[in-house]
């Protein structure tokens, strides 16, 4: 097989994305000769021009140059120009999941953060306690972290953080010696089918812990609470009761932030106080503060690190407020995640909260938002424009007005209004000062977003 080991050039394909961007500067930091292409421009490629990592927009054959290795993400087919043209030349190739899982090797400690939803979170506040005073670890984060200027931290060669992402196995491509799960869910189904599949990849993946490895899972999750149960390893738990860690005297300020003493078997430990609003930070919180003191981290720093987080872009993020309305943006495309940016809005000062919800997978709608949908309950109204393609085809099989009636039937209210341009007029007629808007999804309404403005 390929190996990173050997190659002087590499040439990275989606080099924009969310995580190759982070590849591209792991790799340089190494003293490896980097560059790449995207098909946009985006925060992410103006960091690597920043970084002086030469980035072409737009992708083309002679763009490999002198490359002797190329990497490409999961979104980039064979029939891309590039990739066909690495195959004409006979230049080696690896998949992005294949090379990070490579750059792992090493490392005394490698700890994988997993879930279905929160690992972005979680990562970024173990970036903050490293910044802090924790352990000096490199971390990789699939999201833009503002104090990181990307989703990059540059760390010692003996600890390595990671997202472990689930989406087609890519996690197995890791080494870990610690690997958190927060949650398991039904998603990603165009792949895996059905949860059962879900559940195995996750067994899988903790599979991976070595003799002395372990295993930090929040059991409140039913399902990680099997997978606990059921590993005869080293294992520490985390919840909100009946777990090694849980919080104690939570309370939320006048913004939705809470704070909460932090109880290890029945011991305070200290109180961690966030500026980040919504009851699933406090879960994200403590597993962040599980991961860092295993590792040594002191609980000061844990706390000073928590303290100064404030969230990842595209996360329960403030765009901007008119005529009073303040609007907010949150990535959540699965019904949990809806749930928890929800519940995070209700729990700041508003009059009525409009949500605005882009599904961006036809599988998704299909599976997940057309039943008995009750994930928006919190919304005074529910916006639904029509479905962004994303990697799929229209099928014909699912409308947005089907998703309407789901949520409907769970005691939603929700109304189809195909176009971002109609939403834009029912909120002009609609929605007064006092009022929150969140839009959700992880399409392009985050662009959409800001015409809202």
């Amino acid at each position: 097989m390929t190996h990173i080991k050997g190659h002087k050039k590499i040439h990275l394909i989606g080099i924009g994305g969310c995580s190759m961007n982070g590849l591209a500067q792991i790799l340089r930091a190494r003293g490896y000769q980097v560059q790449g292409s995207d098909s946009t421009t985006s925060p992410f490629t103006e960091r690597l021009g920043e970084l002086g990592i030469p980035v072409v927009i737009g992708q083309k054959a002679e763009n490999l140059g002198d490359a002797d290795l190329v990497i490409y993400s999961a979104a980039i087919k064979p029939d891309n120009p590039e990739r066909a043209e690495a195959k004409r030349r006979g230049i080696p190739e690896l998949e992005r999941s294949v090379a990070l899982g490579q750059l792992t090797e090493g490392y005394k400690e490698v700890v994988g953060i997993a879930g279905c939803h929160g690992k972005t979170t979680i990562t970024s506040m173990l970036a903050m306690i490293a910044e802090k005073g924790g352990a000096n670890a490199t971390v990789h984060i699939g999201g833009f972290v503002d104090f990181l200027h990307g989703g990059t931290r540059i760390g010692s060669h003996d600890l390595f953080i990671t997202e472990a992402c689930e989406y087609v196995e890519s996690f197995l491509t890791l080494r870990p010696t610690v690997a958190l799960i927060n949650n398991i869910d039904n998603d990603h189904l165009d792949y895996y089918k059905n949860i059962d599949n879900i559940v195995a990849a996750f067994r899988k993946f903790i599979g991976l812990l070595p003799e002395n490895g372990m295993f930090i899972g929040c059991t409140d999750d039913s399902r990680v609470k099997r997978l606990f149960d059921d590993f005869r390893g080293n294992k520490i738990s985390y919840g909100m009761k009946d777990a090694d860690y849980t919080p104690a005297g939570l309370v939320y300020d006048e913004n939705g932030c809470p704070s909460f003493d932090l109880m290890f078997k029945g011991e305070n430990l200290g109180r961690i106080t966030l500026h980040v609003p919504g009851s699933h930070t406090v879960i994200d919180s403590m597993a962040a503060a599980a991961v860092s003191l295993y590792l040594g981290a002191k609980m000061h720093t844990v706390c000073s690190g928590l303290a100064a987080f404030r969230n990842t872009q595209r996360r329960f993020e403030f765009y901007g407020e008119r005529d009073g309305i303040r609007i907010y943006h949150d990535y959540a495309h699965h019904p949990a995640e809806a749930a928890a940016a929800l519940d995070a809005a209700s729990r700041i000062p508003h009059r009525n909260i409009y949500c605005v919800f882009q599904c961006n997978s036809y599988t998704r709608a299909k599976t997940l938002f057309t039943g008995n949908v009750t994930c928006f309950n919190n919304a005074t109204a529910v916006l639904v424009p029509d479905i962004y393609p994303g990697r799929e085809k229209d099928d014909g099989t699912v409308h947005a007005r089907d998703m309407v009636a789901g949520i409907n039937a769970g005691g939603g209210n929700a109304i189809y209004l195909g176009t971002f341009e109609e939403i834009r007029k029912w909120l002009d007629a609609h929605a007064s000062a006092g009022d929150v808007v969140i839009t959700l999804g992880s399409g392009d309404v985050y662009k959409q977003t800001k015409k809202l403005l």
